[in-house]
């Protein structure tokens, strides 16, 4: 959830702070470069405001996390490519990872030859130790995974777990830092410790830390794997959208995951050869929640008829500029590529399409009347819904105009709320509301998607916080029964029949209306460094504070070599 509250901040471009505004004597100018020397590093930059010196891996708000460094000097078991979320994940520090079928166990060997920063060996006993530190203290176990025994025997590790970690494996196995056993058995509070002198088994290292550039310095020798053409990764924290959307286009920052309106007349167009963005969706969404507790919202066929107006190009286009949220086609809710895999046979091929026609002759075959252009509910009463984003989350705010004119198509009559984020977010969680825009969980699978929408494990009374999902409050024992299903199943026939079952209730009872996908993307410069994942070859996530960064980095070789 981390990440996507610093996603929806980046939207809206309101981080407050001191980060640097792109001039000319930014730190992070490669001066090397541009006097046709040899390219010795690379910027990297993020529109966090001011950041706190904090490298503690396991801290969901250090400056390591929210600017992605901690994954140069910390590594995960395996990698996890998100934009290809079905594929098995690439063994890391583990040379080989065994689930078994039934995803209670998974069986490890970790790699030769890995070693600390500090020249010690990495070895079964460290990742037996982060493990069980993480399953013993509450506040690292982000993920709630349900550990049952930790063990190893030589270089092998076997963990088993108390229920099935199918949708949950890539957490366990590619966002779980390893940390040397030596360095945090001494540490009192693993969850607090600032950390300020990492060690990992990263090709990097914390060189020095400051507002205007941390800077991470390549390894002289010991790393295991590839050994980086970057020598050096000066971080930058901007202080808002703007600023880091402007050191992008002076060259000064070479990449970053950042909102950019027109983006390509202010940042690709300044320099069309080397300037690029790249913002593939992964299995993540954003929609129409809405509230099914309140009439006639609670009307399954009131929320398709809904669902059959809004215009999802019309969002991308204006509202996310075309390429940050992309657009919606499945009537699954599954984005388009890495959600491919994934759609029930029933729904292959079939696409949202505006039907505003169609959506009245619904609406009329189940009840309701016209008004002239007003729509009245079975009771005779006009249709109205509140709309409601904070303010400042500008694509959210324009996303939620258009669908409010979509909605009017059908006699809706919408108002658009703007409360400030704090007050949002409590109604949300409360079910205070009628609709809002928000996002989903993300993961390898569908689930993360379903399950915030309509898990009834989730639900909770009007009033009481539901802060994991299911905040329209959709009952549906079916589809908490497939979930389940779905997660526990130990066959792939077995999670097709209910993956089916969960994509039929979705798409028939619109508990929520899906908008456009999350994504992983970045802008970046190959005008120094190439390299970088595209659609021709999405072999990793390209947002920088994402564990497969460093997969990018190690791929990156000088534009001149």
């Amino acid at each position: 959830m981390q990440r996507r509250r610093l996603f929806a901040l980046a939207l809206a471009g309101v981080l407050a702070g001191g980060g640097l505004a792109a001039c000319g004597d930014s730190p992070n100018d490669n001066k090397n470069a541009a006097n046709g020397g040899k390219v010795d590093f690379l910027s990297i930059g993020m529109p966090n405001g001011t950041v706190t010196e904090n490298n503690n891996p396991f801290i969901g708000t250090s400056a390591g996390a929210s600017l992605g460094y901690r994954w140069m000097i910390y590594e995960p078991l395996g990698q996890w490519n998100n934009t290809r979320p079905s594929e098995p994940l690439t063994p890391w520090l583990a040379s080989e990872i065994k689930w078994s079928a039934d995803y209670k166990t998974v069986d490890l060997v970790i790699r030769d030859g890995a070693t600390w920063s500090d020249g010690k060996p990495l070895t079964a006993e460290d990742v037996v130790f982060t493990h069980t530190m993480i399953k013993s203290n509450e506040a690292l176990n982000i993920f709630a995974i349900p550990y049952d025994s930790i063990t190893a025997d030589g270089n092998k590790v076997k963990m088993t777990f108390k229920t099935s970690q199918f949708t949950t494996h890539h957490k366990v196995i590619g966002q779980t830092p390893i940390v040397p056993k030596h360095i945090w058995e001494k540490i009192a509070d693993p969850a607090t410790d600032t950390i300020k002198e990492p060690v990992g088994s990263g090709p990097y290292v914390l060189k020095s830390f400051s507002q205007q550039a941390t800077i991470l310095a390549a390894r002289e020798s010991g790393y295991w794997g590839t050994k980086p053409a970057v020598k050096e990764l000066r971080y930058t924290s901007f202080a808002d959208n703007n600023a880091q959307a402007t050191a992008l286009s002076s060259g000064a920052s070479e990449w970053s995951f950042v909102f950019i309106p027109n983006y390509q007349q202010t940042f690709v167009a300044k320099d069309p050869e080397h300037f690029k963005v790249w913002a593939p969706g992964v299995l993540g969404i954003h929609g129409l929640y809405i509230n099914t507790t309140k009439k006639p919202f609670d009307d399954p066929k009131l929320r398709q008829a809904m669902n059959m107006v809004i215009n999802r190009n019309d969002i991308f286009v204006q509202a996310e500029a075309g390429y940050f949220h992309p657009e919606i086609k499945s009537v699954t809710g599954l984005p388009e590529g890495a959600g491919d895999a994934y759609i029930a046979d029933e729904y292959k091929g079939k696409t949202f399409s505006v039907d505003a026609a169609g959506a009245k002759k619904l609406l009329e075959e189940s009840g309701y009347k016209f008004d002239g252009t007003k729509l009245l509910d079975k009771s005779g009463k006009p249709v109205t819904i509140k709309l409601t984003d904070p303010g400042p989350w500008s694509d959210y705010q324009t996303t939620l105009e258009i669908i409010k004119s979509n909605l009017a198509e059908i006699g809706i009559e919408a108002t658009v709320e703007k409360p400030n984020q704090n007050i949002w977010d409590a109604n949300v969680q409360k079910g205070d509301f009628d609709a809002t825009l928000r996002w989903t969980n993300g993961g390898s699978t569908p689930f993360d998607i379903y399950q915030t929408v309509m898990d009834g494990d989730l639900y909770k009374p009007l009033g009481t916080a539901a802060q994991q999902g299911n905040f329209g409050r959709f009952q549906s024992p079916e589809a908490t029964a497939a979930l389940k299903a779905y997660s526990n199943a130990t066959d792939e026939a077995a999670r097709k029949t209910a993956l089916a079952t969960i994509q039929k209730i979705f798409v028939e009872q619109a508990p929520m209306l899906p908008v456009g996908s999350d994504n992983v993307g970045g802008a970046y410069s190959t005008k120094n460094w190439v390299g970088w994942p595209s659609d021709a070859d999405s072999y990793a996530p390209l947002q920088p504070t994402q564990a497969g960064a460093l997969t990018v980095v190690l791929k990156l070789q000088p534009a001149n070599s």
